[in-house]
């Protein structure tokens, strides 16, 4: 792109975004074929176990026989979604973390 045409707020925003990780000392490494494959096994298996979940939850809501029987089964569905998410999270961070 030729530096006379006008950059877009897109551009704007990753410009400021990398000139403060630089400020910060942030070392951007590329992340390795191998460190790709794991990354992509752990969402896959982070969204069988999403899926897995939801099913289970599915068939007690059919069977939730009162209003709070049934806020409790979102209540806890809610927090294993919240942890299956959260552990997948952290599992991809420390593989990203193995070329540092």
């Amino acid at each position: 792109m030729p530096d006379d045409e006008p950059k877009t707020a897109y551009e704007l925003i990753l410009e400021r975004l990398k000139k403060k990780d630089h400020d910060e000392g942030v070392e951007e490494r590329p992340v390795s074929d191998d460190q790709r494959a794991r990354i992509a096994e752990l969402r896959n298996v982070a969204k069988a176990k999403l899926a897995e979940r939801e099913i289970f939850f599915n068939q007690a809501r059919r069977k939730a026989a009162d209003p709070e029987a049934l806020a409790a089964l979102e209540e806890e569905y809610r927090r294993d979604r919240e942890r299956i998410q959260s552990e997948r999270d952290r599992k991809i961070e420390l593989v990203r973390g193995e070329g540092r």
